[in-house]
């Protein structure tokens, strides 16, 4: 059973081995060698239902430290959800002491270890892979992974700079996807792309004043999508490396959306254009 303590008390360490993170060349492919060592910095901070709960559900995913209220604890035992052995039942103001004044926990918070690297020669090469260029909002990023799980992408490809860390705000956004679509951080985009391309992977960028049409742009599998950040778009060179650069077609007055929004509504044209959701169209042939 949980301990119940109601005042924040060291936690029991878990003997449930983790695994290695790994580091990463410049072309973003996993390397063991190197990785860093475990410290207090590299932990990720999760709250929430849906983020704790599809992290609980994780083999992958190794959890330090679980602390939740007897309601969550309740909850996740009807709902036959595994629990580590360094559990702890707190109140729900020790939570919150612990997150942002703005943070929602729904009485639950877990630190964790970093899910295992992802390599860009790990990644499947037969479906949609979203690639983000810069996009720095943690909230936008974890709306972006919501929607690649819901379409079922592939993955997502990060920089390793410009770009939030998977933890906290982002996990919480992200409401479990997290656990569900691997994100794999590359240092430089510019060459990842091309690495993706010689992967066979067809590249289209998303850009408002492009001239084509989403709906009727030339589509194939495996099929990167590529998307810009917040209020810059897509940089120059990220542009110059995609085989084709189209917009979102929108009827109203205003011609453009949040990137979060954009990505969901360009992985569902994409998606359905390319059969990938049992009610569309065939793309039409590169």
């Amino acid at each position: 059973m949980p301990r119940r303590s109601w005042e924040r008390r060291p936690v029991v360490p878990s003997t449930h081995p983790g695994r290695a993170t790994g580091t990463t060349d410049r072309d973003g492919r996993r390397s063991t060698r190197n990785a860093p060592r475990k410290t207090p910095d590299d932990r990720v901070i999760l709250y929430g239902w849906h983020a704790v709960k599809a992290a609980l559900n994780n083999p992958r995913r190794h959890i330090r430290t679980l602390l939740l209220t007897e309601n969550a604890a309740r909850r996740l035992a009807d709902e036959r959800v595994p629990t580590p052995a360094h559990t702890e039942i707190v109140r729900s103001d020790i939570l919150a002491a612990r997150l942002p004044p703005d943070a929602v926990h729904q009485g639950l918070f877990a630190e964790a270890d970093p899910l295992p690297a992802l390599g860009l020669e790990d990644m499947p090469t037969d479906g949609i892979v979203l690639i983000l260029d810069q996009i720095t909002d943690p909230h936008n990023v974890g709306a972006i992974l919501r929607s690649a799980a819901a379409f079922a992408a592939n993955a997502v490809v990060t920089t390793i700079r410009h770009s939030p860390q998977a933890t906290g705000v982002l996990a919480k956004s992200a409401s479990g996807a997290l656990e569900l679509v691997p994100l794999v951080a590359v240092p430089n985009l510019a060459r990842a792309l091309a690495a993706m391309k010689t992967q066979g992977f067809f590249l289209v960028g998303l850009d408002s004043a492009s001239p084509i049409d989403l709906s009727s742009a030339p589509l194939r599998l495996p099929l990167g999508l590529v998307v810009g950040g917040e209020g810059r778009g897509l940089r120059q060179l990220t542009r110059n490396s995609c085989d084709v650069v189209a917009r979102l077609a929108l009827p109203g007055r205003i011609n453009s959306l949040n990137v979060s929004n954009a990505t969901a509504l360009a992985l569902y044209i994409t998606a359905a254009r390319l059969g990938l959701n049992r009610t569309s169209n065939q793309a039409d042939p590169v």
